[in-house]
């Protein structure tokens, strides 16, 4: 099992109502890319947080192998999301993969 995790900030230039707008249609297009990519087993957008925090949202995803990692990266469908839910809007992103 292959595990995808990232981290993002949000720009700084937005409102409060503007973030949780961000956060909300961040969670639904990436959550809701389950089921369309083969591979991709689980996928969680973690979007509240607590105050000692320093990242803004993480994406937990499980695939069965390393090989549906790089699919999924080169999907069009995730591309779309990434392209129009989460790049515009991010400032800063990391990420860890890992097999387990």
């Amino acid at each position: 099992m292959v595990k995808h995790i990232i981290l993002w900030q949000l720009k700084d230039d937005f409102s409060e109502t503007e973030r949780n707008e961000i956060l909300k249609n961040a969670k639904i297009n990436l959550e809701g890319l389950l089921g369309k990519i083969e591979g991709l087993t689980e996928i969680k957008l973690q979007t509240e947080k607590l105050d000692s925090s320093n990242a803004d949202m993480m994406l937990y995803s499980e695939f069965v192998s390393d090989n549906a990692l790089k699919c999924y990266q080169t999907h069009p469908d995730h591309v779309f999301v990434a392209d129009n839910f989460i790049r515009p809007f991010t400032k800063a992103r990391l990420c860890l993969d890992f097999e387990e």
